[in-house]
């Protein structure tokens, strides 16, 4: 069960050119569109607050533990002066994390197939942000277009849902998990023939570290689906368990 922090952008005072909102501001409904995706993928994730700041940010992922830095910025090119002529979409990454520049090349193959201008999609080594550099797990931050651009800031703000579960694909990409498209969720009973304890596992697959034991009579939430495989909540785990025995 892979465990992230989640970090859209705190930066309210950089608006979108089209005056629908800030950064901070779609940013944050990335987020909250990437939530089913996560808890259907069985991703555990933390989610900073939109008055905290990068930096505050950082120092809550440090003091956790966590498996991945996922930060969601759109890029500005004019400071505000005017319409920007930059488009673009970038993945950076610490230039010495291996696993950063993995999850950064990951991420920008799948937002070429979403983004209209695919050869402008890439990775960039940086030591400069602090979300980047400062985390202990491996870290990416996403500039997800230019909110001074009018069509990159379209491009936003017409793809939430589709930005939101195209990043989630990557990070199951990344951690080696089926992707899983969510359901409605759904409050199931765990039924098991001989009323012993249902197995709730790392990944579907019967050979999948077993990470808790479901009581027979347990209520779990079900996310979604995978073959023969419910993706579910259960006392604060995510995990796979054989759908024949939850009704």
């Amino acid at each position: 069960m892979p465990r992230i922090f989640l970090s859209p952008s705190t930066q309210e005072y950089n608006p979108y050119i089209t005056g629908h909102g800030s950064e901070e501001y779609f940013m944050n409904l990335i987020a909250d569109a990437m939530e089913p995706y996560l808890l259907a993928n069985t991703i555990r994730f933390t989610r900073n607050t939109p008055d905290m700041t990068a930096a505050s940010s950082i120092r809550l992922a440090n003091s956790g533990s966590y498996d991945f830095y996922l930060a969601l910025h759109s890029n500005g090119s004019t400071n505000g002066s005017g319409e920007g002529t930059v488009r673009g979409v970038i993945a950076f990454y610490y230039p010495t994390s291996a696993n950063g520049r993995r999850a950064a090349d990951i991420f920008v193959q799948g937002l070429k197939e979403i983004y209209p201008l695919p050869d402008k999609v890439y990775a960039m080594a940086t030591t400069t942000l602090g979300e980047v550099r400062q985390p202990y797990m491996p870290s990416v931050l996403l500039e997800l277009g230019y909110h001074d651009n009018t069509a990159d800031a379209l491009w936003v703000e017409n793809n939430i849902q589709a930005i939101a579960e195209n990043l989630v694909q990557s990070l199951t990409a990344y951690f080696g998990l089926p992707f899983v498209t969510p359901l409605t969720p759904w409050q199931g009973t765990v039924q098991t023939p001989q009323g012993g304890s249902l197995n709730l596992r790392a990944a579907p697959g019967t050979r999948a570290d077993v990470v808790a034991l479901l009581p027979d009579g347990a209520k779990v939430t079900v996310y979604g689906r995978y073959q023969e495989w419910y993706t579910v909540g259960y006392n604060g785990k995510l995990g796979y368990a054989y759908a024949d025995f939850i009704t």
